[in-house]
């Protein structure tokens, strides 16, 4: 049986590493998400060899994702199948990229099923694209920035210490305005975002806010993700300010690119399966996904 335990801000120290080695495209094994959405998924984690292995469940649903860390992976994976055994329950494995699948295939040819996990793809763009929205596919983006431009007097700002209050005024009123109360996955992300708030310093997070004369109308966060890409963990404007949401996309990546000129990718994370988030994200072009799949043991 894997020694689990439940996620603190403390596992930062050694999990980071082990992240950072296998160098995942996914965001789902990041560090902030995973102790952000703690509370959500009752995620563990354990270290078994050098890798990560992380433990999850939802409702009465028990699942792992696929390890993340380097060398011989087969112990690992037989390692969490006892786990499962010993524990009672199924031996599901989320989160598993078309490389993963492959491995899986050929360590385990007659023993998984597998499912597309559509509404957990993440959007990965160009930065360079999102930070000049050049193009005609692109045309509309530009016509809402430069409407907002012309209606506001604006600013753009980095998260700080002195302004995350204020941010998170703006937030709160972001989920009355939005019902957030009323909806169990805006619930979810409320908790999630607040713990983002409240460790922004810890989780070592970067971010930027926008003022339209004064008042802060949206702020996004995120973080470098790996060796190419960075992450957009979070992103909110009032939506009835045309352009507000355009305008905070392309002023954070700018300062991305600025900040991180190795970096080539923006990572958007997932739709959740909404379908006006869907629309969102793919009205940007998504260079590409990141395909992630279900892989469900059967002996």
């Amino acid at each position: 049986m894997i020694d689990f335990k439940k996620i603190e801000m403390r596992d930062k120290e050694w999990v980071k590493p082990l992240l950072e080695a296998a160098d995942l495209g996914g965001c789902h094994q990041n560090f902030t998400n995973l102790f952000s959405w703690s509370g959500t998924y009752h995620y563990q984690v354990a270290q078994v060899e050098d890798y990560l292995v992380i433990k999850g469940r939802l409702g009465e649903t028990y699942y792992y994702f696929y390890p993340a860390g380097t060398g011989d992976v087969q112990p690992v994976l037989e390692a969490m199948k006892k786990d499962a055994q010993e524990n009672g329950h199924e031996f599901i494995v989320l989160g598993i990229s078309p490389e993963n699948m492959a491995t899986l295939k050929k360590l385990y040819p007659e023993h998984f099923e597998y499912e597309e996990m559509r509404d957990s793809f993440d959007y990965v763009y160009l930065a360079e694209k999102l930070a000049t929205l050049a193009g005609r596919k692109l045309q509309a983006k530009r016509n809402h920035i430069n409407r907002f431009e012309a209606n506001n007097t604006w600013a753009f700002e980095l998260l700080t210490p002195e302004n995350l209050a204020e941010c998170w005024e703006m937030n709160l009123e972001w989920c009355r305005r939005n019902d957030c109360k009323d909806d169990e996955q805006l619930r979810a992300e409320y908790c999630a975002v607040k713990r983002d708030f409240d460790y922004f310093t810890d989780l070592e997070l970067e971010g930027g806010l926008l003022r339209a004369d004064g008042k802060i109308v949206a702020f996004t966060m995120g973080e470098r993700l790996n060796s190419d890409t960075y992450v957009v963990h979070v992103e909110k404007a009032f939506g009835e300010i045309q352009g507000a949401y355009q305008m905070i996309n392309r002023e954070f990546v700018r300062w991305i690119r600025e900040t991180y000129p190795d970096l080539v990718y923006v990572n958007r994370e997932e739709d959740m399966g909404y379908e006006g988030l869907r629309k969102a994200k793919l009205s940007y072009h998504p260079d590409k996904m990141e395909e992630k799949f279900l892989a469900r043991y059967f002996a």
